[in-house]
């Protein structure tokens, strides 16, 4: 078992990785405000680890729900049934959230809990890849709009994450590929010799081998910790954690929620990203050939460059309608900057487009 601390002084709180850990082996009551909690989880999660978790709950009054799957529910009908639980059951400031699932689970419960009495405690158990190395950890919670991903949430940190990495043994190798965006993603904003480690184990973590599951879970979660330490409500340096996602959520907003998973859509993102930088091409290459290791596209959907830029015009970086982007200096060193090639940014649109 390991432990990062995301350091945020009064409202920090551990991140707890290991294996088995949902099977009795960790006592999560320690962590609630009193006896008092729900569980929320989706169609397909719940009946694979919800019974699993509730063996580390003996002696709380424990409820659950479980919402439909997908980044198409998430969404403010969703939120509404889960306050809706949430004031049916009586919760009252004390009750704490448990959210069980990947990202799109973590983002409404976490949102629910952020907005019910103005705000309650919640705990985060993701069970996918991606949540365990990104949205679980940083208390972004959140819903979709029509006109743009996660336009309507709030920053609510969780009391703990909780990873148990055997979850990971269900998770279909599509969802697992597009976890392994996020962990890319962090070698390349601030890691070159992570970067390089993942070039190297690829095979092993496509593998799921336990002890390179483990590194890139660890390391990731630690890069994310620091950065938003230093930057929790995203103001200045936290925004390079959104490297790849101003192209990402445009596909993704562009297609319809679920056409695309969020780390597919990423993936392709981080390659425009990075040829929007003016980097080396031969990073460019080691990017790309990379996220075309973990079976991740690296070229966008066609998309008409007025849609682009219709989409990206709602990217929570734009400042003075200005767009910025999160670029690479060089792999491991990223910046947020509206200061880039229009000729060049148009002609990555138009290919894509």
């Amino acid at each position: 078992m390991k432990t990062v601390t995301v350091n945020l002084g009064e409202r920090s709180y551990p991140i707890v990785i290991g294996r088995a850990l949902l099977d009795g082996n960790f006592d999560l009551s320690r962590y609630l405000r009193s006896s008092d909690c729900l569980v929320v989880s989706n169609e397909t999660v719940a009946p694979l680890y919800l019974d699993r978790l509730l063996g580390n709950l003996d002696g709380c009054r424990v409820g659950s729900i479980a919402i439909p799957d997908g980044e198409s529910f998430k969404t403010i009908a969703t939120l509404q049934t889960l306050l809706d639980e949430l004031a049916s059951r009586r919760a009252g400031r004390d009750t704490t959230v448990i959210a069980l699932g990947g990202g799109v689970v973590g983002d409404i419960a976490g949102f629910a809990a952020a907005c019910y009495m103005r705000g309650v405690a919640f705990i985060q158990v993701p069970t996918t890849l991606l949540s365990q190395v990104d949205s679980s950890v940083g208390g972004k919670t959140g819903v979709n709009h029509e006109k743009g991903k996660n336009l309507i949430g709030a920053f609510h940190q969780p009391e703990l994450v909780l990873i148990d990495t055997d979850t990971l043994k269900t998770l279909p190798p599509r969802e697992f590929s597009a976890g392994l965006a996020e962990v890319i993603k962090h070698g390349a904003i601030c890691d070159a010799e992570y970067f390089a480690w993942l070039e190297s184990n690829m095979p092993s973590l496509l593998a799921k081998e336990p002890a390179a599951l483990a590194h890139a879970i660890q390391r990731s979660c630690e890069i994310k910790a620091d950065v938003v330490a230093e930057d929790e409500r995203e103001s200045g340096r936290r925004a390079i954690l959104n490297f790849g996602h101003t192209f990402g959520h445009a596909i993704e907003n562009s297609l319809g929620y679920g056409e695309w998973l969020h780390g597919e859509a990423v993936a392709a993102g981080m390659v425009l990203a990075a040829r929007l930088s003016g980097i080396d091409a031969s990073e460019v290459s080691r990017l790309t050939a990379l996220l075309a290791a973990a079976g991740l596209p690296t070229e966008p959907p066609p998309i008409d460059s007025e849609r682009w830029f219709e989409t990206m015009g709602m990217d929570k970086k734009v400042q003075h309608s200005r767009l910025r982007f999160v670029l690479l200096r060089a792999l491991g060193d990223a910046y947020v900057s509206s200061d880039y090639d229009p000729a060049r940014l148009q002609a990555l649109l138009g290919a894509g487009g």
